[in-house]
């Protein structure tokens, strides 16, 4: 008996394709017509092919749910705004549907708010019935490619169109082929785990190094041939384009994570442009997991009073100020223990236990309010295992932390010896950054009670134009690595940042006079730009305390083959100090594909670092009081008043 094959839709594509179907291909099929998805005849039908003149969302929507209940595939092709789409081919049961396409689709243009308006506008009331730009010629194009789909599913040959769409110019007939990931919260065809204690559980499993000096457990070459096929496409990829610096020192190149407000661009600083993509491309896949939960559906909404046993105390990972809360327009309002939140689950590693996190600690809030606390980034992470997730996500913390710690108590930090350490790779790119960028290096040992090698670096111009000063910081169980690190990030700014500076003067200096005008991250980099901003730094530019060696600086650190090993003295120091160590899974099925891990570090009382000096929290962490004392810095421990009232520099 011949298969089967209903056209559904009416229009020139429908025509051609049912014409062509019964000329060509009526020896191996039966063709039938129709009008809807949902109309009687369907019957036995091996395949659907549902087509437009124009986009129908609402009858893909119905398409979707005709034939997931019913188990037949189906393959839509249509005209919008001059371009043909055709695909994807969706099978019942199987991730990537029609939902998902039209998610990255949209995700990826550049007028995204807009073309979601018209998709929910379209879905609602239907559409025209043909777009205005939907030549003959180019829909027999458009015909003659679906044809050679139909033609390999019905010979049995693998189809090109799952989890991929073709898009045609309707006026040039250039044809190009897109793939897309499933969408982790599809109503359609995902199905997501409940969050759960017993999933959120940790067990720290060997996890070999690549090389006793490395602290990574997956090579960029093992990665290459996966990341830039599967998460960058700029018609239909979840990150959506790049672009290459070559005014940089080093080889920087940044790509875009679209998103409904806006776009936000992550950068990989390395030698080579191309390893600089793949760092890039990470660095984004790590952006999207901190937004919001997609690997796991969050099952808990419930009060801190009535989940105390085994929640986190929100209040120990530091709040607001309570003047900062009773400002006009604040966005967040003071934590209420008797108020329901929304809770994910953790895994506390030094107590072993799986622990309630509140979820808007646990993700990136990108600052936009709603709850009772700003949350940024901050202890993201992403590795190729998952304790090499883990591991960076602490270092990130105890990064932001030391810097903190320095500026809000102003310590008097020594000086290091950049030329002292044994290392040429490290000498090299000093030598580079200070001659490319024309800023001098300075750098500090900011290292706190943990142990853990931290370091401040900033960079000082002497060309007459630009920023005055760039700051930045990096943690590292080798002090060289985050040294190395901060090199980098100072490099990645020093140039690109001097003519917007000069630009936006007249907006430092109001922020100079007005803490509160600092209002974003570029902000806090901008107003240390400034020459008058200079003296907030002279405790460290302006101290003359004898300068260290690296030697002397920091203990060499043990030489593991596993980088367990080390995640697990960490936990046990930090255990010692009386500091916990929190970790959120945040890995969603597109890194699960290829072996990646997201997580989310909290370490309660560290420092957390925000943007935006009215989103300051200092509030619940006295650490900052008495480690200053406990370090050397001070005589006695501090108190709030005595602490940096100014914006911090961190870029």
């Amino acid at each position: 008996m011949k298969p089967v094959i209903a056209v559904i839709g009416e229009g020139v594509l429908a025509d051609i394709v049912a014409r062509e179907l019964e000329q060509e291909l009526g020896s191996a099929c039966r063709v039938v017509r129709l009008g809807q998805p949902n109309e009687a005849g369907l019957g036995e039908a091996a395949l659907a092919l549902v087509l437009h003149d124009a986009w129908q969302p609402s009858i893909h929507a119905q398409a979707e749910q005709t034939f997931q209940a019913s188990g037949i595939p189906w393959l839509r092709a249509f005209a919008t705004f001059g371009e043909a789409v055709i695909g994807p081919l969706v099978r019942a049961g199987v991730q990537g549907c029609s939902v998902c396409a039209d998610l990255r689709f949209l995700m990826a243009g550049s007028n995204r708010p807009e073309m979601h308006m018209l998709h929910e506008r379209l879905a609602e009331h239907g559409g025209k019935p043909r777009d205005p730009w939907a030549s003959v010629a180019g829909l027999r194009q458009t015909a003659q490619l679906l044809l050679e789909e139909v033609q390999r599913l019905l010979s049995g040959q693998p189809s090109r169109l799952e989890g991929r769409m073709l898009l045609v110019d309707l006026k040039s007939l250039r044809t190009s082929r897109h793939a897309f990931l499933p969408n982790p919260l599809c109503p359609v065809c995902s199905s997501l785990p409940e969050d759960s204690a017993s999933a959120a559980r940790i067990e720290l499993k060997a996890s070999p190094k690549l090389s006793p000096d490395s602290f990574r457990t997956r090579s960029m070459e093992e990665l290459k041939p996966v990341l830039a096929r599967d998460y960058l496409d700029f018609r239909t990829g979840f990150l959506n384009g790049k672009m290459t610096d070559l005014t940089s020192p080093f080889a920087d190149v940044s790509v875009n994570l679209p998103l409904m407000i806006g776009d936000e661009g992550t950068a990989g600083r390395t030698h080579t442009y191309t390893d600089s993509l793949q760092t890039a491309i990470l660095e984004g896949l790590e952006r999207y997991c901190g937004l919001s939960p997609r690997g796991k559906r969050s099952a808990v909404h419930d009060s801190y009073s009535r989940l105390a046993d085994y929640a986190l105390n929100p209040l120990a990972a530091g709040v607001h100020a309570r003047e900062h809360y009773a400002m006009t327009n604040f966005p967040y309002k003071p934590f209420d223990p008797d108020a329901s939140l929304d809770w994910v689950w953790g895994y506390s590693l030094v107590q072993e236990r799986s622990i309630l996190v509140p979820e808007l600690l646990a993700y990136y809030s990108l600052g936009f309010g709603s709850g009772y606390v700003y949350e940024t980034s901050n202890g993201c992470a992403l590795g190729g295992s998952l304790v090499e997730a883990i591991f960076h996500g602490i270092m990130e913390v105890v990064e932001r932390d030391s810097f903190l710690m320095t500026w809000y108590a102003q310590l008097r930090l020594p000086r290091l010896d950049c030329r002292s350490a044994d290392d040429q790779e490290l000498q090299l790119l000093i030598d580079r950054m200070e001659t490319v960028t024309g800023f001098d290096l300075h750098v500090f040992n900011s290292t706190m009670e943990h142990g853990i090698p931290s370091l401040w670096a900033i960079a000082k111009n002497r060309k007459p134009r630009g920023m005055n000063l760039i700051c930045a910081a990096g943690a590292h169980l080798d002090p060289v690595k985050a040294l190395k690190s901060a090199i980098y990030e100072l490099a990645g700014m020093a140039l690109s940042m001097d003519e917007k500076f000069e630009s936006s003067k007249d907006v430092s200096l109001r922020m100079l006079r007005d803490p509160y005008l600092v209002q974003s991250m570029e902000h806090h980099s901008m107003l240390y730009g400034l020459p008058q901003a200079e003296e907030r730094l002279h405790f460290l530019l302006e101290n003359r305390s004898r300068t260290q060696t690296f030697g002397e600086a920091f203990k060499p650190h043990p030489r593991h083959t596993d980088l367990t090993e080390d995640l697990q003295g960490i936990v046990a120091s930090f255990q010692r100090l009386g500091l916990d160590i929190i970790v959120v899974n945040q890995t969603t099925p597109e890194l699960q594909r290829n072996g990646l891990h997201c997580v989310k570090v909290l370490i309660p009382g560290m420092l957390p670092m925000t943007f935006g000096h009215h989103l300051t929290r200092l509030t619940g962490l006295e650490r900052v009081l008495r480690v200053p004392q406990q370090l050397g810095y001070t005589k006695k421990p501090l108190t709030l008043k005595q602490l940096n009232p100014h914006p911090h520099p961190f870029p």
